[in-house]
């Protein structure tokens, strides 16, 4: 499908939903990136802001990335609004035709998952390409269907941690997994709807 209609996509996706006004990071993230020493950080698909607006408050310097200019602009407000716009730069990008540009200390990406063609593999492994040594690369996945997701086919399949480390196709002797597995939480959804879902975590850390 033309990049047109992916933005066309997802910029309904935002804009059909109020603007959050204090959205709450991925716990995924809280837990792995808690106790690490703050530096620059990638937000690969930052939706809402929540994740990009508690590294910024862990004092992260954040680009923000997200194909949405709704998203994009709703979060750059965010940030000014929270006293965090000069550790937070929202900008949108199309993951299918280019990489953001840096180095960076921890790259997240979380939930990356659309209906158009995205050859996710190949992003993720750019990801992995502008870690600095000793970075790492979070990536979560969904491993179930939540009731509220866009996605309801009930057909889907969900790639094990490990499939998603193998199709990257990264080299052993320098970016390590640190983490593979598949937690279950209790997660909110719009309106307050709750239901456990499954996280599938991979973490890799480049080495030093």
């Amino acid at each position: 499908m033309k990049t047109g209609d992916a933005v066309m996509f997802w910029d309904g996706v935002y804009a059909a939903r109020p603007a959050a006004t204090d959205p709450r990071p991925n716990v995924r993230l809280t837990e792995t990136v808690t106790g690490l020493p703050p530096g620059d950080a990638l937000d690969l698909g930052c939706g809402a802001g929540g994740d990009a607006l508690w590294l910024a408050g862990q004092g992260w310097h954040v680009t923000a990335a997200d194909i949405s200019a709704v998203a994009v602009e709703r979060l750059a407000a965010l940030a000014d609004a929270h006293g965090l716009g000069d550790r937070v730069t929202a900008v949108p990008h199309d993951l299918r035709s280019s990489f953001p540009h840096g180095e960076f200390d921890l790259i997240c990406a979380h939930y990356l998952h659309t209906p158009f063609d995205l050859d996710r593999a190949a992003v993720l492994r750019s990801a992995a390409h502008a870690l600095r040594p000793d970075g790492r690369l979070l990536i979560v996945d969904h491993g179930s269907t939540a009731p509220w997701s866009w996605n309801q086919d009930p057909d889907v399949r969900y790639p094990s941690p490990r499939e998603v480390a193998a199709g990257i196709g990264l080299d052993a002797a320098t970016w390590m997994v640190e983490r593979a597995d598949a937690p279950r939480r209790i997660a909110t959804g719009p309106g307050g709807r709750t239901a456990e879902v499954t996280d599938h975590v991979l973490l890799i850390r480049r080495s030093a």
